[in-house]
């Protein structure tokens, strides 16, 4: 694998580690601005609004820009945002930073996830994109828990500083290592108005818009059970407080081999890797709603809950490209938006069925619930893929038919042919005959 993906790696894991480390901070940032710990929940949902609405936007603002140079840049705004958090004198402030932070989120995975795909030969794409969102799949097994310690012992401002230089090393690791690519690979899309309305004219195609709901709500279906996971284990589970810490490093131990492995065989039958992943996801989840009831059980539960749900995370990101393949940079971001938008539409529902006093294992049945409904439009998204291919065969077979029969019977000139040569066979015949 090229270089340039560790850089693109390097990266990833420091957006991954901002965007969850706060969830392991949030009761000591609350006790220093005096807010509740609900109030200081904004910190995560206005990060995942911030990636949903800066995705499309950074991406279409960068229409012009080459690839390597508005990366850099998305890299700068991340270390910027977090900075900002650091410092922050108050609660608007932080928030704020991260919503700065959050901007560049959507937009450099998008963008990044189109800069790997060229990187690497058509049949290894996949595989290098996963090799991408491998550090963010890291970042939950190393930069959440070290993050979280760091800010409990030191204070959570060196958290977010640790995180600001963590983006440093990527912000040169990409300046050295990533190639100055064409904008816009083979002609797919050329800079300026002209490649901003091609970029928005990929969410007309229907594939690619099943692509992006399949990203909303299986991938979704992860976060409807994992964002309630410290009170799932620790009241019904019956685990301490501090095991919360290396469950949710045992989920990120998933996320790192599902990642690969979605990747790997996604390469080489993208579909069928779907729909096992998806099959898998959905009936790890309902399952949860039995196994959270047994401490081995449920732990080896949350792993697999990992594994399957970021073995969708290549080929539902291929997907896109693949669909919107002549203009795949604007498409490729919002997709990642749509990851964030299932993640938040998840928990919301989970959160409503708590609240609805159904138990806190009730959001795995959500979770299975939505990602069964990504698994039926990934067979929809199949079934009208072969229905296109199916009347495109006949249409052209139609053609290559109408075009034998005009060749062979609206020319004058092979009638004429004919009739001469059944004239010479019939004097030859009565030469020899004589």
């Amino acid at each position: 694998m090229p270089l340039a993906l560790l850089a693109l790696a390097i990266g990833a894991f420091g957006i991954g580690t901002t965007e969850f480390v706060v969830m392991g901070l949030l009761p000591e940032v609350a006790d220093e601005f005096s807010v509740s710990v609900p109030t200081a929940g904004w910190l995560t949902t206005g990060y995942a609004l911030g990636v949903f609405g800066g995705a499309p936007l950074l991406t279409a603002l960068g229409a012009r820009i080459p690839r390597k140079r508005m990366l850099m840049g998305l890299m700068g705004l991340f270390i910027a945002g977090n900075v900002i958090s650091a410092l922050a004198p108050a609660f608007g402030v932080m928030l704020a930073g991260r919503i700065v932070a959050s901007l560049a989120h959507g937009a450099f995975f998008g963008i990044g996830a189109v800069v790997a795909a060229g990187l690497v030969a058509k049949d290894k794409r996949a595989g290098a994109i996963a090799m991408m969102f491998t550090g963010l799949t890291v970042a939950n097994v190393v930069g959440v828990p070290g993050g979280t310690l760091l800010g409990q012992t030191v204070g959570w401002r060196a958290t977010f500083l640790a995180v600001a230089a963590i983006g440093v090393v990527g912000l040169a690791g990409v300046a050295k290592l990533v190639p100055d690519l064409p904008r816009a690979p083979e002609g797919a899309s050329a800079p300026g108005s002209t490649g901003l309305r091609r970029e928005l004219a990929a969410f007309l195609n229907t594939q690619v818009l099943l692509a992006m709901g399949m990203t909303v709500l299986g991938f979704g279906g992860v976060f409807a059970a994992i964002t309630y996971i410290a009170p799932m284990t620790t009241e019904v589970t019956g685990y301490a407080d501090s095991s919360v810490t290396w469950l949710l490093a045992l989920f990120g131990l998933g996320m790192v081999g599902g990642n690969l492995v979605g990747g790997r065989f996604a390469d080489r039958a993208l579909m069928p890797m779907l729909y096992v992943a998806l099959s898998a996801l959905t009936a790890t989840l309902a399952l949860f709603t039995l196994t959270a009831h047994n401490k081995p059980a449920a732990a080896a539960t949350i792993f697999l809950v990992g594994f399957f749900g970021f073995a969708t995370v290549p080929p539902l990101q291929k997907r896109v490209l693949d669909q919107a393949a002549a203009a795949p940079t604007l498409a490729s971001a919002v997709n990642v938006g749509a990851f964030n938008l299932g993640n938040a539409l998840a928990a919301w529902l989970g959160g409503l069925v708590i609240s609805a006093g159904l138990g806190y294992t009730a959001p795995n049945w959500v979770g299975a619930a939505l990602a069964a409904s990504g698994l039926a439009l990934a067979l929809l998204a199949a079934r009208l893929e072969r229905r296109t291919a199916g009347a495109a065969a006949a249409s052209r077979t139609v053609r290559v038919a109408g075009s034998a029969v005009r060749d062979g019977a609206d020319d004058p000139r092979k009638d004429s042919g004919t009739v001469r040569d059944e004239g010479r066979t019939a004097v030859r015949t009565h030469s020899t005959a004589d």
